[in-house]
């Protein structure tokens, strides 16, 4: 009798598939076109797992570092806000920011209130300043406080009352927002 062999299941690629026409140790299972080239599967987690290390590459360039400068310092950014109030003119001289300065400086006294709640924080500051009436615009720079204005109003020297109206004008209806810290115009 003749020695047949059954086929060795680590040869058959095919489950599913029957047997009984492999039964001799001639006739083997031609080779599986998944052990010639790499299967779909195996190709698609190799280039998902590319693109996962691609992304987090680049997500860990874009994160932001802290500043090696010693020197550097936090900012804080105030949004800008445009004030409506009224526009009044004054003699200067030494201010509450400790400045002394001339009429014919752009100087502006923002009120004792906002001075007072800003711990003098907006002295050297700019103000962009637009009279509503006519719209003239002037800069001035923060120099004092003003005890009889308004949060919205602004207290400002005869020079820079000139460049939106008239001195004999007196007092103007006036829009204003303070300019970015340490710009100048």
């Amino acid at each position: 009798m003749p020695l047949l062999i059954p086929p060795r299941k680590s040869l058959l690629l095919f489950p599913h598939a029957d047997p009984s026409p492999y039964a001799s140790p001639l006739h083997y299972p031609p080779p599986a076109y998944d052990r010639v080239f790499p299967t779909y599967d195996i190709m698609y987690r190799v280039a998902l797992l590319a693109l996962m290390l691609f992304a987090s590459f680049f997500i860990t360039i874009a994160s932001p570092l802290p500043s090696r400068d010693t020197d550097a310092t936090v900012v804080d950014l105030e949004k800008r806000v445009t004030h409506v109030g009224r526009g009044t003119w004054f003699h200067v001289g030494q201010g509450n920011c400790g400045q002394w300065n001339k009429d014919s400086d752009a100087i502006v006294a923002i009120s004792k209130k906002r001075y007072d709640a800003s711990g003098g924080a907006n002295c050297d500051q700019w103000v962009e300043i637009v009279n509503t009436k006519n719209g003239k615009k002037a800069y001035g720079k923060t120099r004092d406080s003003c005890e009889s204005c308004g949060t919205e109003d602004l207290d400002m020297s005869p020079s820079l009352f000139q460049k939106l109206d008239s001195l004999s004008t007196g007092q103007i209806k006036i829009s204003w927002h303070f300019m970015a810290k340490g710009w100048s115009p």
